[in-house]
């Protein structure tokens, strides 16, 4: 398959389901690996699966990760949890 048969190909998929014109194979694979970030797979994995040489490239994918920033919690968020779901004393 050459470039050009690849692009049209991503084009025509998402002109088929309404996405925007700028859809492109690299947006599915940007999409790709911003899902394998959201579900907690390594990086350093995703690196090698991407095939970058330099971790600062994968990295930048983790500026658009939003679901896993929001997740992380800080030690202060879990006490207040723990607070919350305690009994109160009899």
């Amino acid at each position: 398959m050459t470039t050009r048969q690849l692009n049209r190909a991503c084009h025509m998929a998402a002109e088929l389901v309404r996405l925007p014109n700028w859809v492109a194979p690299h947006t599915l694979r940007h999409s790709f690996a911003t899902q394998l970030l959201e579900q907690n797979v390594d990086i350093r994995v995703i690196q090698v699966m991407l095939g970058h040489p330099q971790l600062d490239t994968t990295a930048l994918y983790t500026r658009v990760a939003t679901k896993t920033i929001r997740e992380v919690m800080s030690a202060l968020e879990r006490i207040a949890r723990k607070v919350e779901r305690a009994e109160p004393p009899a």
